[in-house]
């Protein structure tokens, strides 16, 4: 029997996690970890996986004989902006961990915004104690753009907490208890949208959509007349000049990034120091690196036992 491929990893996580995670992974193969500067001159032709996130732009030229990549995270424009990309299947991580996180992260931002944390908490530092007049989750729209596995999963989880929900994306969805939009039906779906969800993948379309123009369309009607913009998709998604400039006007009443243009984002930037912003470091839905090395194996098993691999993406459409 032939031996079996190794696998490159070339992931830029915390190292720490991903030596504890490699060592109970691929157990009947070598793992050739990038982060270990005794494979910096390794020959890696001839290999036939790799998992990356954010690698090293010389990947593909040092490893030219891949036959499947694996993304480290359920967004792939890492990897389709890297040079040499080859003619491969490109697989995307889905897994139960990682949309709990994403879930957990836009709840938490919807429930902040609508109980008034960050107010509280400016009361609580001056030791004033005030009540404010409090709405409920019912009394608010929230319009998720992107309804793909993470955001019906999060369409559906509001829902729970008593928001109501409506989705958008390019293609219309069909989801239970969840109104949908699709294509050219976006100005009807800001049209009711108090708080404002994006959870769309980076495309050429997607470029910069969350802009001035947008934040117009969005609804004036919810318990705090402008509306809210909570972002854990893509920073690439945003013009944050756009977003800086609708908060100081109200047309923005408050935001909540986890994901920005350039990360890490710029100590001289603006966003640090805002009343009306919560801000996290690209960490909404932090990948388990244990459940992407399972997800992997469980992929590359399927493979070689001749059956087809799941969540390929299409580069074309980016996602």
């Amino acid at each position: 029997m032939p031996a079996k491929s190794p696998v490159i990893v070339d992931l830029k996580f915390i190292p720490e996690e991903v030596e504890t995670a490699l060592k109970g992974a691929f157990p009947d193969r070598e793992v050739i970890n990038r982060a270990d500067a005794v494979h910096d001159n390794r020959d890696l032709s001839g290999i036939d996986y790799a998992v990356v996130w954010k690698s090293a732009p010389d990947l593909f030229d040092r490893a030219p004989d891949l036959k499947v990549v694996f993304s480290g995270g359920a967004g792939v424009d890492h990897v389709l902006t890297l040079p040499g990309l080859p003619e491969v299947p490109l697989v995307r991580f889905v897994d139960r961990s990682l949309t709990t996180r994403m879930s957990e992260w836009v709840v938490m931002q919807c429930l902040m915004h609508l109980r008034q944390h960050r107010t509280y908490e400016a009361l609580a530092a001056k030791r004033e104690w005030r009540d404010l007049s409090q709405p409920e989750a019912a009394d608010v729209t929230v319009g998720i753009m992107g309804m793909g596995v993470l955001g019906q999963d999060a369409a559906r989880k509001l829902s729970v907490m008593g928001f109501k929900v409506v989705g958008w994306s390019r293609g219309k969805k069909a989801v239970d208890g969840i109104e949908t939009y699709g294509g050219d039906e976006l100005d009807a779906f800001l049209a009711r949208t108090d708080f404002l969800v994006g959870l769309l993948p980076l495309t050429p379309e997607t470029q910069g959509i969350f802009n001035a123009g947008l934040f117009a369309k969005l609804s004036r009607n919810g318990p705090f007349g402008a509306p809210v913009f909570i972002n854990g998709g893509r920073g690439g998604s945003q013009n944050e000049a756009d977003i800086l400039s609708s908060l100081d006007a109200g047309i923005l009443h408050a935001a909540s990034l986890d994901v920005f243009e350039q990360e890490p984002l710029s100590p001289d930037s603006r966003f640090w120091q805002m009343p009306n912003v919560y801000m996290t470091p690209h960490v909404a839905a932090s990948s388990d690196v244990k459940a992407l090395f399972r997800h992997v194996e469980q992929q590359i098993a399927r493979l070689e036992s001749g059956q087809p691999l799941q969540h390929v993406v299409d580069k074309l459409a980016g996602y």
